[in-house]
C-alpha cells in the first residue's frame, strides 16, 4: 500500500535543502520552539505580505532570519520601520542573540506554492467559492510556466455538515520521482464554518545530477 511523505524532506539533499540550520547540542527542543514562534509571528504579523518561506541560520549568537516574499513592500515598511519592528518582534522571541532580517523578493509569485497557498486561503476566508479559486490558481501558475500543478482543499468546504477533500490538478507533478522539483506548501484558512486546510504541488522540472556508481572499485575502500 502507497505511503504519503512530505515532497521537501523526501528531497533533501537533492534539490531541497532545510529550512532550519542550526546545531543545538543540549538545546534542540528550545531552538525548535523559537524557531517555530518565529514563523508564527512572521505569518500572524504579515498576512498580506505573501510570504513564501522563511529561512533561519543560526552561528554562536547571532540569528539570520530570511524572509522570502512577493510583497516586499509591505515588509520593509515606509522608511524601514515595518523592517525594525519585525527585528525587535523576533528578539524578545529568542533571548540573548543579535538578529540580522533578510527579505528577498519572490520574481514570479504566480509559481510559487507558499504564494498560491496564501492567495487561495485569503480568497476562502473571505468566502469566495473554493472551486473558482483553484481554477484561477491553476490557470496562473501555467500562465507563469510551471509543468505542473496540484491544489487540495479539505474542511467544510462551503459550510457542509459533512467534511470532504477537493482536488484539483493540471500538467504533471510526479510525488514519487527524487529529483523532481517540487514545491509544497501546506496553510490553514480559518473560516466561521472551521478550518479549511489547503495543500499545493508546484513541479517546475528536474535537477541534474549523477548518481555515483556504488560497485565502482573506487567506492569500495580497498
Amino acid at each position: 500500500m502507497g505511503q504519503k511523505v512530505n515532497p521537501t524532506s523526501w528531497r533533501l539533499k537533492v534539490n531541497e535543502t532545510w529550512k532550519s540550520r542550526w546545531f543545538g547540542r543540549g538545546n534542540f527542543a528550545n531552538m525548535l520552539h523559537e524557531d517555530l514562534n518565529i514563523r508564527k509571528y512572521l505569518m500572524d504579523e504579515f498576512r498580506t505580505a505573501a510570504i513564501s518561506k522563511v529561512e533561519i541560520d543560526r552561528d554562536a549568537n547571532k540569528i539570520t532570519v530570511g524572509i522570502k516574499t512577493a510583497r516586499p513592500g509591505v515588509i520593509i515598511g515606509k522608511g524601514g520601520v515595518s523592517a525594525s519592528k519585525i527585528k525587535e518582534g523576533i528578539e524578545r522571541l529568542v533571548r540573548g542573540s543579535k538578529v540580522k532580517i533578510n527579505i528577498l523578493e519572490v520574481k514570479n509569485p504566480d509559481a510559487d506554492a507558499g504564494v498560491i497557498a496564501q492567495n487561495i486561503a485569503a480568497q476562502i476566508e473571505k468566502r469566495i467559492p473554493y472551486r473558482r479559486v483553484m481554477k484561477q490558481a491553476i490557470n496562473k501558475a501555467e500562465q507563469a510556466g510551471v509543468k505542473g500543478i496540484k491544489v487540495q482543499i479539505s474542511g467544510r468546504l462551503n459550510g457542509a455538515e459533512i467534511a470532504r477533500c477537493e482536488k484539483a490538478t493540471s500538467g504533471l507533478v510526479p510525488l514519487s520521482t527524487i529529483k523532481s522539483q517540487i514545491d509544497f506548501t501546506y496553510l490553514p484558512a480559518f473560516t466561521t464554518y472551521g478550518v479549511i486546510g489547503i495543500k499545493v504541488w508546484v513541479y517546475k522540472g528536474e535537477t541534474k545530477y549523477d548518481i555515483p556508481n556504488r560497485m565502482d572499485a573506487n567506492n569500495l575502500g580497498h
